[in-house]
């Protein structure tokens, strides 16, 4: 298993300076488009199914070549895009398509047991198999400056061999042999994406109704975020020295003591604290079993099953 990501120097996309790779994409929804689009424009011959076949009118115009039926589209190239609806519709299309031969790239969102049983569904068709999560939204894909990327696991040989195209609409990181990864990464930064906005949906849901203007609180509670990120790399040095004490800030002991202000806040501003519970409660369990000197790095613990 890979144990260090391989990305992109600048992870600024690539356009290949070696012959352009045909390929083939699979789904044309909104990000699906974008992909094809970045595609286009980089001068990559591009072969495109969608089930909804008005959908690649305007990608023909541009030049895409369009299928009737998916199996089709996947007999046109080697390299074979796949940007549907969800898990299960992959399957569903790609039925009666041959895949031998193939290098499957699948960008569905998934979780991490459904990426693993698809490379496994994938190689007992004949193809090669790589995972993706799109760390972007369909806006981003082929804006260099916009930052997007995607994570990719699955076979390294496929993302070697390939990497210059799949970097064309976004840039890359390939994060381990395991097909199972990407999903794994995606899904642990949406979630850590969710958490903020829950914290943000609060704050905002505090000051409504008063002389406070939202457009007023944004740039406070932007730059406070910002300020507090540095936390995510000392919960990471915490977890991989085991010391849960080492570095701390505010300890837990001090924040259980001090949810009380928040929760009052709340109460007094009619305001409901349910999105702040459940993680305060946590932080109590913690401190009741002996973690009052740590850093809030315990509830990771507390947390797995």
């Amino acid at each position: 298993m890979e144990t260090n990501p391989v990305e992109n120097p600048s992870s600024t996309p690539l356009t290949p300076l070696t012959p352009l790779t045909p390929l083939t994409l699979l789904g044309l929804g909104a990000m699906g488009t974008a992909l094809a689009e970045a595609w286009l424009a980089a001068g990559h011959p591009l072969t495109v199914w969608n089930r909804t076949a008005a959908r690649a009118e305007a990608l023909a115009a541009r030049g895409a070549t369009v299928t009737a039926t998916a199996a089709e589209a996947v007999a046109a190239n080697r390299l074979v895009v796949v940007c549907l609806l969800d898990d299960a519709s992959v399957p569903a299309a790609l039925d009666g398509a041959d895949l031998t031969g193939r290098d499957l790239v699948n960008v569905v969102t998934s979780t991490p047991g459904q990426a693993r049983a698809r490379a496994a569904w994938a190689e007992e068709r004949g193809a090669r198999y790589l995972d993706g999560g799109i760390m972007a939204v369909p806006p981003m894909i082929g804006v260099p400056a916009a930052g997007a990327y995607v994570f990719y696991s699955g076979s390294s040989e496929l993302f070697q061999e390939h990497a210059g195209v799949l970097a064309v609409p976004a840039g890359t990181r390939y994060v381990g042999a395991d097909a199972g990864f990407a999903a794994l990464h995606d899904v642990a930064l949406l979630s850590g994406m969710y958490g903020m906005f829950a914290g943000i949906a609060h704050a905002f849901a505090l000051v409504r109704g008063e002389a406070v203007a939202p457009s007023e609180l944004a740039p406070l509670l932007g730059g406070w975020l910002a300020a507090m990120s540095g936390s995510v790399a000392r919960t990471a040095e915490q977890l991989e020295s085991g010391d849960y004490a080492r570095d701390v800030v505010s300890d837990l002991a001090m924040q259980v003591a001090g949810k009380e202000t928040l929760l009052r806040t709340a109460e007094e501003q009619r305001v409901s604290a349910e999105l702040l519970e459940p993680y305060f409660r946590l932080m109590e369990h913690r401190l009741e079993i002996g973690g009052g000197g740590e850093d809030l790095t315990g509830v990771v613990d507390l947390l797995r099953r």
